[in-house]
């Protein structure tokens, strides 16, 4: 099979379907059609042409006009698109380093420990709560604090 390249200067070509019209003008010039015929029937007095009635109407042609008019080979709606799309980009841009999300972490797999069971003699436990002074508890959070000593938690067995 017989392949061709196309060059880039035919495909950018943009289409006018009416004069030098492209189908995106001629969509936002067909907006005024649809917008007078909503106000015409829609806002009170109903299909009845009032002076309110035609500058609402102006206001949205004069709009549309002025979005078709072409600066530089595209028209004012794509500059628009353009500039809008700049002004309301993210300013800043926040980044985790310990993020995990779009990364491949390799966890290793840990074999489960046999448990051997006990059979254990049950002592008599003391029901007696020890009073701890809040005089003590303020020593001993200072000491441990002050760097002074080195803490370790141990458990019972």
């Amino acid at each position: 099979m017989r392949t061709t390249i196309i060059p880039a200067q035919i495909t950018t070509v943009e289409d006018k379907i009416a004069g030098s019209l492209n189908m995106t003008q001629i969509l936002i010039l067909m907006f005024p059609v649809l917008w007078t015929a909503l106000i015409y029937i829609l806002f009170a007095p109903a299909m009845k042409l009032v002076p309110y009635k035609l500058g609402l109407i102006g206001v949205v042609i004069m709009i549309c006009l002025i979005l078709v008019i072409r600066i530089k080979d595209k028209i004012v709606a794509e500059w628009l698109g353009v500039v809008l799309r700049y002004q309301f980009r993210p300013k800043y841009w926040l980044y985790n380093k310990n993020d995990t999300t779009n990364r491949i972490i390799d966890i290793p797999d840990i074999p489960d420990i046999a448990v051997i069971k006990r059979k254990t003699t049950k002592k008599a436990s003391s029901d007696q709560k020890t009073e701890i002074n809040i005089s003590d508890l303020v020593r001993l959070e200072q000491l441990i604090d002050s760097g002074k000593v080195a803490v370790r938690y141990q458990m019972k067995n």
